[in-house]
């Protein structure tokens, strides 16, 4: 069974995911499945707790929430919705939201496909798309069980895995490596959001592991 290079325990993991009803459950997962993904030493353990800890609220958000108001989708989504009379008629509606801002881009059918929904953000890193989805399945499970069964990746091993397998299609080791984590952020966001909070959870980590 592979390990980590570094003593990691649960008492640790507690310490950087507090609160957390399903901590030892999850801590069960990622003690198993990140040194196959070769995250297995402190520096690319505590990226990726930072990173993953930003991405799903502290281990608790693993289906993205698409309940916005017309004035948030405004905001949020200003390249798809350009009135608020128009943001109006998808408001606090997230499945009509997921296929308008995700059809027919991430390898997703048109708005009327339905793949939006069918693919929006699951597991802890948010695997977003049919293309995410597709490439996901074949190295998770060798065949294309996501694309009929995305809600594998709401339970906790499937959760976990995808967010590994996302890591790793990223090349995300390296940098975690160099400990840039500017550069991770931005291959995981595409921009900076939220980059306060993860460094915070950075130092944490590094400090508790």
């Amino acid at each position: 069974m592979p390990n980590f290079q570094f003593d990691f325990t649960l008492d640790k993991f507690k310490q950087l995911v507090p609160n957390n009803p399903k901590v030892e459950e999850w801590f069960e997962s990622v003690n198993l499945n990140l040194p196959d993904y070769q995250i297995d030493t402190k520096l690319r353990v505590a990226a990726w707790i930072a990173q993953i800890g930003h991405e799903s609220g502290s281990f608790k958000l693993v289906v993205e929430n698409l309940n916005y108001s017309a004035d948030r989708l405004l905001q949020v989504f200003p390249y798809y919705f350009n009135s608020y009379d128009q943001a109006a008629q998808y408001a606090h509606n997230p499945e009509k939201i997921a296929n308008r801002v995700y059809g027919s881009r991430m390898g997703n059918g048109n708005e009327a496909s339905g793949d939006g929904y069918r693919f929006r953000g699951r597991g802890l890193i948010q695997l977003t798309g049919r293309e995410n989805y597709t490439n996901c399945s074949q190295t998770m499970y060798g065949d294309l069980i996501l694309l009929d069964q995305p809600d594998l990746l709401t339970e906790t091993d499937g959760a976990v895995r995808s967010a590994c397998w996302f890591w790793n299609s990223r090349n995300l080791n390296s940098y975690a490596d160099g400990q840039d984590m500017r550069e991770i952020t931005r291959r995981i966001n595409g921009g900076y959001n939220g980059m306060d909070d993860r460094m915070a959870r950075y130092n944490k980590a590094m400090a508790v592991l």
